[in-house]
C-alpha cells in the first residue's frame, strides 16, 4: 500500500516522471486564428472587388436609361476613347485587328453580351464604325454604356 499512496503535495508523473517541463500533444484544430484570418480577407475582397472594374476614363454621355441587371459572367467591354484609341477590356487594339480578336474571343464566352463604351466627343459615324465591327465578330447583344442624369427629354433635366 505504499506504493499505491502518494505523499502529500507531490504532483503525479505518468511512466515514472519523463513528461517534465513538455506539455500533452493536443489532438483537436484551433480554429480561431483561421476563421480570423479568413474574415480579415473577406473584409480586404469586399473592399476591393469595387475597385476591379474596367477603368479606362472615358466621358460618357448621359441619358436616362436605366441601368442593365447584373449577369453572372463578366461582360466582355469596348471602350472608344476621345482621342480614338480603340480598347477590349483595358488591352489596347488595332482597328484592323479588331473583328478576329472579337471572333476568337466570342468563340470562349457563353454568351454574346458586349458592351460599348464610347466618349461624348466621339462621331456618331465612328462609334456606329466600331458597332458594325462589333456585330461582324459575333457579338449581336450589344449595349451602349452611358452616365445616368442626363436629359429626360420631356422638358426636365436630371
Amino acid at each position: 500500500m505504499a506504493g499505491a499512496a502518494m505523499k502529500a503535495g507531490s504532483k503525479r508523473r505518468g511512466r515514472g516522471g519523463r513528461r517534465r517541463g513538455k506539455t500533452a500533444v493536443m489532438g483537436e484544430i484551433n480554429i480561431t486564428p483561421m476563421v480570423d484570418v479568413m474574415l480579415v480577407l473577406l473584409i480586404i475582397f469586399m473592399v476591393a472587388a469595387p475597385l476591379l472594374t474596367v477603368g479606362v476614363p472615358v466621358e460618357l454621355p448621359k441619358t436616362a436609361a436605366a441601368p442593365l441587371p447584373t449577369e453572372q459572367e463578366e461582360p466582355l467591354t469596348v471602350t472608344l476613347t476621345a482621342d480614338g484609341e480603340l480598347l477590349i477590356m483595358k488591352t489596347v487594339t488595332d482597328r484592323a485587328e479588331l473583328i478576329p480578336k472579337l471572333r476568337a474571343i466570342a468563340a470562349e464566352r457563353a454568351n454574346d453580351k458586349l458592351f460599348l463604351r464610347a466618349d461624348g466627343a466621339i462621331p456618331y459615324a465612328d462609334v456606329m464604325e466600331v458597332m458594325g465591327a462589333l456585330n461582324a465578330g459575333g457579338f449581336r447583344n450589344i449595349g451602349l454604356v452611358t452616365d445616368g442624369g442626363g436629359p429626360k427629354l420631356d422638358g426636365r433635366d436630371g
